[in-house]
């Protein structure tokens, strides 16, 4: 198993968030989150991607039987673990192509692998820039300065295709785009995705999942997974809401 959440709390600024998150991702699967605002999605994202704000109090993460919570937030990154944020944030003063180019050599490191040449590099950024139809003139700026929405969103997805990670977790990367971004973005992950690799999709929105294709889809509230199922989970709560899965739960 990738990635295995056992009975996971965690607190911020002391108080509970997440109350008893049980969470297994496979290789080669999608997994979409979704449930109503302040649930715990965005905090459980920022749990497995190593944010200190967060305290866990309790349970576990194993990543490829390892564990998870030892590992600091810049070693989770090597080893593959990615976090797209809902709101990216800009970086002034850092190229893009300097930035990518020490992020994916770090990688490299990590791998036992040799560091890309300068042309190595340029060549896999034209080819993962195409994956998201991201502008090459970005890539010549600061990270996200002067961004549109639309491009930032873009920009994430074209990082995640530079870094190649084992475990993608999106968090809210549909918001705020208009449909064609939002199928660009969508049909960037599509393409990413392998057997040996998973994809972890928070949404408020059943319309990305149009695009990005779940196996399962889980719906968080109150800082636990209430109910687990297919694909089409996500057409009934588009359809109906939570009301009725939440009053099962609590009834």
């Amino acid at each position: 198993m990738l990635l295995e959440v056992k009975n996971l709390h965690c607190m911020v600024d002391g108080k509970p968030i997440l109350k008893g998150i049980d969470l297994e991702v496979g290789e080669g699967e999608v997994h979409a989150i979704m449930g109503p605002n302040g649930s715990g999605k965005s905090t459980l994202a920022s749990v497995i991607a190593g944010n200190p704000k967060y305290e866990v109090t309790e349970g576990e993460i194993l990543y490829n039987g390892k564990d998870l919570l030892s590992m600091d937030i810049e070693e989770r990154a090597r080893a593959g673990i990615f976090l797209g944020f809902q709101y990216p944030v800009e970086i002034p003063g850092v190229s893009m192509a300097n930035f990518m180019r020490m992020a994916v050599n770090a990688r490299r490191a990590y791998l036992g692998e040799d560091p890309l040449s300068a042309a190595e590099f340029l060549r896999l950024m034209r080819e993962k820039g195409a994956v998201v139809e991201l502008d090459s003139k970005l890539t010549n700026r600061a990270v996200n300065e002067g961004f549109s929405g639309g491009e930032k969103k873009k920009n994430e997805i074209f990082q995640m295709a530079m870094l190649d990670p084992t475990l993608a977790i999106l968090d809210e990367t549909d918001s705020g785009l208009d449909i064609d971004a939002l199928r660009i973005v969508a049909t960037g992950v599509n393409k990413l995705k392998r057997p040996d690799n998973a994809t972890v999709v928070i949404t408020h929105y059943q319309r990305l999942l149009d695009y990005i294709i779940p196996d399962y889809v889980h719906v968080l509230y109150k800082g636990r997974i209430i109910h687990t199922g297919g694909k089409e989970l996500a057409l009934v709560l588009e359809e109906e809401g939570y009301d009725r899965i939440i009053n099962e739960y609590n009834n």
